[in-house]
Order: structure tokens, then C-alpha cells, then sequence
């Protein structure tokens, strides 16, 4: 396992009298994963999670290490984790509660995160296999039945005005589109 830690806490602190305050540094702790040679040219890409104060500028640090950061900003049009795409339903994963036109819908466990998923990915198929790796937590168990079984529960849940925004991709699963009619 490789954990980024500060270059400075590896080294003893200086003398408090003598303490500068040096441009924040990283330092690699660890191996590197099989795939990745030293001189970082494996072919194989590894992401690392570093966490830094909110007044140091990541670019900044990373460019005085010799990274070059590589922003990629969302595709136009791709709306913020937080923002509701849709305004008839509504789904509230912190209280784990669903609104329709402003009724809460009474829903299972598998019911609230089969729609939670479905509503936070619109327009996105989901094969059957696919949701029950996502939703459910394991592989294939069969048919997809379960799927269709728990997405017709949803669908008579939501009501008749929004029941086919749970749209049927026949033969491959299912998609969910908000401002369909």
C-alpha cells in the first residue's frame, strides 16, 4: 500500500526558535503497485487521495513536485450531486426519504436505493446485473427477475402521472428519465 504522509514527519522537528515555514511537501511511503515501473511509465495509472488545507492551492503544490494536474471539468450540461434534477421527485439520501409532488412515498430499503440510484444517474441504462451489483451488493443471481420485480413495486409507489420515468430498455434494463411523459 502506498500512503502519501508529509515530507516533515519523517524528520525530527527543528528547534522551535529555528521552525520556518516550508512550502508544503509530499512525500511517497511504501510500494508502488506491480503494474507501475519506477519511472512511471507501466502503462497502468494510479490515483492517489491527498488531502490538503483549504488555503493551499493543489496545482500548486502538485506543479512544484513535477506533477502535471490534469482538471477535467464536467461535461456541459451535467448537473451537481447536489442539485435535483427533478423537481416531482424527489430524493433525500440523508433522511432516506423519496417525495413525489410533495408525498412521501412509503418505500422498502431495496425500493429507496434501487430509485436513489436510478434518480442520481438519469438517462443512464442500468442492465438488470448491473443494478443488482449497484443496488443490491452481489453478483449475478439469475434471471434479473428480482429487478423487474422491485422496479413495477416502484413504479405503482410513484403513482400513474410518473410511472414511466422508470423507462424499460426491453431486453437490457432500465433508465430513468425525468421529464418523460
Amino acid at each position: 500500500m502506498t500512503t502519501a504522509v508529509p515530507a516533515s514527519a519523517s524528520a525530527p522537528a527543528p528547534a522551535p526558535a529555528l521552525r520556518r515555514s516550508p512550502a508544503p511537501r509530499l512525500q511517497l511511503v511504501g510500494d508502488r503497485p506491480p503494474f507501475v515501473s519506477v519511472d512511471g511509465d507501466g502503462g497502468g495509472r494510479v490515483g492517489y487521495l491527498v488531502f490538503l488545507p483549504a488555503n493551499v492551492d493543489p496545482v500548486a503544490v502538485m506543479s512544484a513536485h513535477g506533477i502535471r494536474p490534469e482538471p477535467r471539468p464536467l461535461p456541459p450540461g451535467t448537473p451537481p450531486e447536489s442539485a435535483h434534477p427533478d423537481d416531482a421527485i424527489r430524493v433525500d439520501r440523508a433522511r432516506r426519504l423519496v417525495e413525489v409532488d410533495g408525498r412521501e412515498l412509503d418505500l422498502t430499503y431495496l425500493e429507496f436505493d434501487l430509485l436513489a440510484h436510478l434518480v442520481a444517474h438519469p438517462y443512464t441504462v442500468h442492465t438488470r446485473d448491473a443494478l443488482i451489483s449497484g443496488v443490491w451488493g452481489y453478483g449475478h443471481i439469475g434471471d434479473g427477475r428480482t429487478v423487474d420485480v422491485h422496479v413495477a413495486r416502484l413504479r405503482r409507489k410513484v403513482g400513474p402521472a410518473y410511472r414511466n420515468r422508470i423507462s424499460t430498455v426491453r431486453r437490457v434494463g432500465y433508465r430513468y428519465v425525468p421529464d418523460h411523459q
